[in-house]
């Protein structure tokens, strides 16, 4: 059983660590972005280097109190914040925002866990390299935290997840010990990778302090398209015809719903649409080429033979740089105008493709069976990864639902289990989705999953009640 992190804690920690600044914390560390829930008021220790922490580390386990690990708290599923238990200490690794090295031969990038996407994409930018991982909240979230989490974004179609990006990682273990993996190696055999075992654990089983990151060359033109389609099952053909036209130049395909600009229009409605009567499907793709090539002409192709093959109905172009970020502040603006309406359930997901489609069609018309709701569906078809989120009709509000919202969560996640899919595609586990993990997860992967937790562990006092309960 964890002590709370107490005033006579932090004055005991204080001591040992004069120059650890410690502070009450401030609502910023108690909230996050959803507004589902509120953290303990407790106390926030910002250390500066990987020794500090590595002390702090080792002052829990002999007082046996909780860490909560904190990186900028854009995450959606409720890791950042402990709601009940005894109060722990929130780590924030925001003092940790130095760009350690920069090494333009080998395209890698070590940056310390509190430096944020934003910081890291202007350093490869600066050296005419690409860090790609993205998403909307790049100029606060810090990429510790998205390793922790094994964040995804916008470019895994073509560049991967967090872990595919990520060549080495220091690290605090739970007993305090220091991880030296900083390595820039493509190939290292050397036994098991601790990397990749830190990676997506959220924070439970070690605190990343720095990463050795992979860049990629920068792409010299890029061209990007708003297409109408006619429903999933077209829009799911288009990238298989794009695929073929363009191969692996394709950075990003995301599908979209017409509700989802119709609550653009209502929350945000200074932002400029693409289509005067919005679709109920279309697709954003962005092609990203090396010099010598021209990826308008590639979008060309694919928009004309997707229409004389009835695939597409209508489309655009971009025409400039600046139409072509009107077309991405539509896709960004999205989630925000989703979280103004106010969702009864929200569900990160992801399918195999072939089975995309006919889920939509499918857990729609389970859906219209519990309540009369509506769904915006969009995401990142290209990973087959969808936010598949449900609201209330036009002048009701979801607190009227609250009483269907577990059933309706229940049902959307039964019907991607069953096809193959993750009930958790990139926003993780957290204090969210522990339920689910011990619902649908494999009996064997669990088991290990604790074995590890308690080997590395053993006080339970990594991001207590994060993942596994």
């Amino acid at each position: 059983m964890l002590n709370a992190f107490t005033l006579d804690t932090a004055s005991a920690l204080g001591a040992a660590l004069p120059e650890l600044r410690l502070k009450p914390a401030e609502q910023r560390y108690l909230e996050e972005p959803r507004g589902k829930w509120t953290g303990l008021p407790t106390y926030v220790a910002a250390p500066r280097t990987t020794e500090d922490v590595a002390a702090i580390i080792r002052f829990a386990n002999t007082h046996k109190f909780g860490i909560q690990p904190y990186g900028g708290g854009t995450g959606l599923v409720g890791g950042q914040l402990t709601t009940k238990g005894p109060e722990p200490l929130i780590l924030s690794l925001e003092n940790m925002n130095a760009i350690r090295a920069i090494h333009s031969q080998e395209n890698a990038l070590i940056a310390e866990a509190g430096v944020t996407l934003e910081t890291i994409h202007n350093a490869a930018a600066d050296i005419n390299r690409l860090f790609p991982l993205t998403y909307g909240s790049k100029g606060t979230a810090q990429i510790g935290a998205g390793l922790a989490v094994n964040s995804g974004g916008l470019n895994v179609l073509r560049y991967g997840m967090a872990r595919d990006l990520c060549l080495g990682i220091e690290a605090v273990l739970p007993n305090g010990d220091i991880l030296h993996g900083l390595k820039r190696l493509r190939k290292d055999n050397t036994g098991y990778d601790l990397r990749h075992l830190l990676i997506g654990s959220e924070g439970t089983l070690g605190i990343i302090t720095a990463a050795a990151l992979k860049l990629s060359p920068r792409p010299a033109h890029t061209a990007t398209a708003f297409l109408a389609v006619n429903n999933p099952t077209a829009a799911l053909d288009l990238l298989a015809r794009t695929w073929d036209t363009a191969g692996e130049v394709i950075s990003a395909f995301e599908i979209l719903n017409s509700t989802g600009f119709h609550f653009l229009k209502e929350k945000f409605p200074d932002t400029r649409q693409p289509f005067e009567t919005p679709p109920d499907w279309s697709v954003l793709v962005e092609i990203a080429t090396p010099a010598g090539t021209d990826p308008q002409t590639i979008l060309e192709t694919v928009f004309a033979e997707a229409y004389e093959a009835d695939l597409v109905t209508d489309g655009l172009i971009a025409s400039s740089g600046q139409q072509a970020d009107d077309f991405w502040t539509v896709r960004e603006t999205i989630p925000l105008a989703n979280r103004a309406i106010g969702a009864i359930a929200s569900h990160d997901i992801s399918l195999p493709l072939s089975h995309l489609a006919e889920f939509i069609d499918t857990t729609g018309k389970n859906l219209a069976k519990i309540a009369p709701v509506r769904i915006n569906c969009f995401g990142h078809l290209g990973d087959g990864n969808l936010h598949y989120n449900v609201y209330p009709p036009a002048g009701k509000d979801r607190k009227d639902f609250a009483g269907v919202a577990a059933k309706i969560s229940d049902r959307v996640h039964d019907n991607v289990v069953e096809r193959g899919g993750s009930f958790s595609a990139e926003h993780g586990i957290g204090r969210l989705k522990t339920a689910d993990l011990a619902r649908y997860g494999d009996p064997a992967k669990l088991t290990a999953m604790r074995t590890l937790k308690n080997a590395l562990d053993p006080n339970g006092i990594l991001n207590p009640g994060v993942v596994i309960t």
